[in-house]
């Protein structure tokens, strides 16, 4: 029987020949497929401003360098995700204030984040995390009250929606950032990529400077350099793929909940004891990954090998970031975070991915079952 990993990327025979015309064409950094590539992604995201980088975590420096977060301030974000999240705060001199996990979403708690607001803070930076959204008419609403900036993580939830409306569309009278990610484990993929889209209040000639060492260049062929920029430019290959990839995106969508319903139905008939399955939310969530949580009882290292010499791939997303030695340094501490420790520690991402058949899923869960009995 093959491996099954936790997911795969699906690119199709048009979008490898459309790699290949981009490498043909001897133009192969940023160029017009990524100018094609922001033009549709900016449609997706009604008529926004976006524009695309290198990864999601490049978008999220830049956000937050163009929110105004710089030394001394502080960012708001959720222990339970990708470190990225608040490595990008520290880079800028800033500090990530973490709140606990909402235990039923597994995203922050936003009760709590009134709570943690200080003159220091200057953004939010919620999570969708496994494809999941914030509750963006809460989280907005909090972010008006408190005068805040928010930089919506949806490094996992492109394709996702929130109360009928696509994430990427503003939920923000204009004033918000979203970042998307196009990772190789994404719903959709450019390989590494990402994108920012952008509040109606900022240049995006001065994103595009941020983006590409702060360079200007003017039509007599001078050039000026007025900020600090970085190297986080997406290449015109990347774009290619993402051009494909945008084409089958509802189609890649539709067939996670296909995925993530026959999950449901398999894992309800096994009924396996203090095994914890995902919010059901068939409304709102893209279904980037489908997560458990392993019982109480069971050891997550000997669960893990034990699928795995059954030809399944499993995936852990994410250990509770401030458990990490950097964060620890910071002052961070076991017992901070109770409930994004426990989720962080007994979590595990079972295989999810368009071209997975019916059966894979029954395979799965017969060999969750069998391992955790």
């Amino acid at each position: 029987m093959s491996f099954l990993p936790f997911t795969r990327p699906t690119i199709d025979e048009e979008t490898i020949a459309a790699v290949g015309e981009v490498l043909r064409s001897g133009w192969i950094t940023s160029g017009p497929r990524v100018r094609a590539f922001e033009a549709a992604l900016s449609e997706y995201c009604g008529g926004r401003p976006v524009r695309a980088f290198s990864s999601a975590t490049a978008a999220m420096e830049v956000a937050l360098r163009l929110a105004g977060v710089g030394p001394g301030d502080e960012v708001i974000t959720t222990p339970l995700t990708w470190v990225a999240c608040a490595n990008v705060v520290l880079t800028l001199g800033a500090r990530p204030v973490l709140v606990d996990i909402d235990a039923a979403t597994r995203n922050i708690d936003l009760a709590l984040v009134g709570a943690a607001v200080t003159a220091k803070t200057r953004a939010l930076l919620p999570v969708d995390l496994a494809g999941l959204p914030v509750d963006r008419d809460r989280l907005y609403a909090i972010a008006q009250r408190h005068g805040l900036r928010v930089v919506e993580d949806a490094a996992q939830s492109f394709g996702a929606s929130w109360r009928g409306r696509p994430i990427g569309t503003s939920f923000g009278q204009g004033r918000d950032f979203v970042s998307f990610s196009f990772h190789a484990n994404k719903n959709i993929t450019t390989g590494e990529g990402g994108a920012l889209v952008l509040p109606d209040d900022i240049d995006p000639d001065l994103c595009e400077r941020l983006r590409l060492q702060g360079v200007e260049r003017f039509p007599d062929g001078t050039m000026d350099v007025d900020v600090l920029g970085g190297k986080f430019n997406l290449t015109d290959i990347a774009a290619a793929i993402g051009l494909g990839q945008l084409k089958r995106l509802e189609a890649f969508t539709a067939r996670r909940h296909e995925l993530a319903r026959r999950y449901f139905e398999h894992f309800h008939r096994l009924a396996i004891p203090g095994l914890e399955l995902p919010p059901a939310d068939f409304e709102n969530s893209n279904w980037h990954m489908y997560q458990v949580l392993l019982p109480d009882h069971a050891d997550r290292g000997a669960f893990i090998k034990a699928m795995q010499e059954r030809g399944i791939g499993i995936g852990v997303h994410y250990p509770a970031l401030h458990l990490f030695s950097l964060y620890r340094r910071l002052g961070f501490e076991p017992g901070d975070f109770p409930r994004a420790e426990r989720v962080g520690g007994q979590t595990v991402t079972l295989p999810l991915f368009p071209a997975m058949h019916d059966a894979d899923v029954e395979r799965v869960c017969d060999a969750v079952a069998e391992i955790l009995e």
